[in-house]
C-alpha cells in the first residue's frame, strides 16, 4: 500500500526551484545558485534522517531519498571545487526529481533494520552511499560529454548543449569522479565482506546485489587503464560509464525494486 506523506512531498518540492534555475540563460555559480542548491539538499536531507532515526529503513523509497540527499551533497562539494560542475544541473535535476517520483511511487511503510548495528555495518552504509553518489555525478558527467560529442559531430546545438561544460571539461570530471568512485567502491566491498564475515562467518556472498557491484568494479576499473593506456575517451567511454552505473543502481535498488513493488 502506497503511503505517501506531506514530509515526503516538502523534499520532492524542495527540489524543483533549482531543477527550474538549471536552464537560466545567464546561470552560474551565484547565490540564487547556492541557494537553490540548499534548498534541495535540506529538504531530501531532512526527510532521510526521519527516516533512519529509529534504525536503517529497509524501504525503497527510503533508499533513494537518502541517495537523493547524498547526491546533492556531493555535487555542492563538486560545484564547489570544480569551475565546470555547476553546469550539469540541468542533467542532475531532473533526475533527482524523477528519482523522487519514484521515491513517491514506492512509498510503503518500511521497518528498521534488525541486524546488529556494529562500526564495520555503519561504515559500509557510509562508504556505500557515497559511492552511489559519486557515480550519479560520474555518470551525469558522462552524459553530458556524450551529449556535447554528439551535437560537435551533427552540428546542431541545442539549448541545453549551450548550458553543459564543454566536452573537454566533462571528460576530465567524469574521470575524475570515475577514479575515486573506483576507490570508494574497492573500500564499500572490503567492508562489506567485513560486516559478511562477522555476521555469517564467510567473506563472501555471491547474490544480485554483489555479482553487479563486483562487476561495475572491474568495468570501472578497466575503463580507467583504459583511458590511461589505449586513450579511450568520447561516446565510447561514456557508454561504459553508463553502463557501470546502471549495474551498480540495479544492484543495490533492483532487488528491493522487484520484491517490494512489483512482488508486492
Amino acid at each position: 500500500m502506497i503511503t505517501i506523506t506531506i514530509p515526503a512531498l516538502v523534499a520532492l518540492a524542495a527540489l524543483i526551484p533549482a531543477a527550474i534555475l538549471a536552464f537560466r540563460r545567464q546561470g552560474g555559480r551565484d547565490s540564487l545558485f547556492w541557494a537553490s542548491q540548499a534548498i534541495a539538499f535540506l529538504g531530501p536531507a531532512a526527510l532521510a534522517a526521519s527516516l533512519v532515526a529509529n534504525g536503517w529503513n529497509t524501504a525503497l523509497s527510503a533508499d533513494l531519498w537518502i541517495m537523493i540527499a547524498v547526491t546533492m551533497l556531493l555535487y555542492a562539494v563538486v560545484s564547489a571545487l570544480d569551475r565546470a560542475a555547476w553546469r550539469l544541473s540541468p542533467l542532475l535535476l531532473p533526475y533527482l526529481v524523477l528519482l523522487g517520483l519514484i521515491a513517491l511511487a514506492c512509498s510503503r511503510p518500511g521497518t528498521p533494520d534488525e541486524a546488529i548495528s556494529t562500526a564495520w555495518l555503519d561504515l559500509h552504509i557510509v562508504v556505500s552511499v557515497a559511492t552511489i553518489g559519486l557515480l550519479t555525478l560520474a555518470a551525469v558527467s558522462a552524459l553530458g560529454s556524450f551529449l556535447q560529442a554528439r551535437a560537435l559531430k551533427l552540428k546542431k546545438p541545442n539549448r541545453l548543449t549551450r548550458i553543459l561544460p564543454p566536452m573537454a571539461d566533462s571528460e576530465r570530471l567524469s574521470e575524475r569522479l570515475l577514479a575515486l568512485s573506483e576507490l570508494v567502491l574497492g573500500g564499500g566491498a572490503v567492508t562489506g565482506m567485513a560486516t559478511q564475515y562477522l555476521e555469517s562467518g564467510s567473506l563472501l556472498k555471491l547474490d544480485h546485489k554483489i555479482l553487479l557491484t563486483l562487476l561495475a568494479f572491474v568495468v570501472i576499473g578497466l575503463l580507467l587503464v583504459g583511458r590511461r593506456v589505449c586513450g579511450v575517451r568520447g561516446q565510447i567511454a561514456a557508454r561504459v560509464i553508463l553502463l557501470s552505473y546502471l549495474l551498480v543502481i540495479l544492484g543495490y535498488f533492483g532487488v528491493k525494486f522487484v520484491h517490494q513493488v512489483l512482488l508486492g
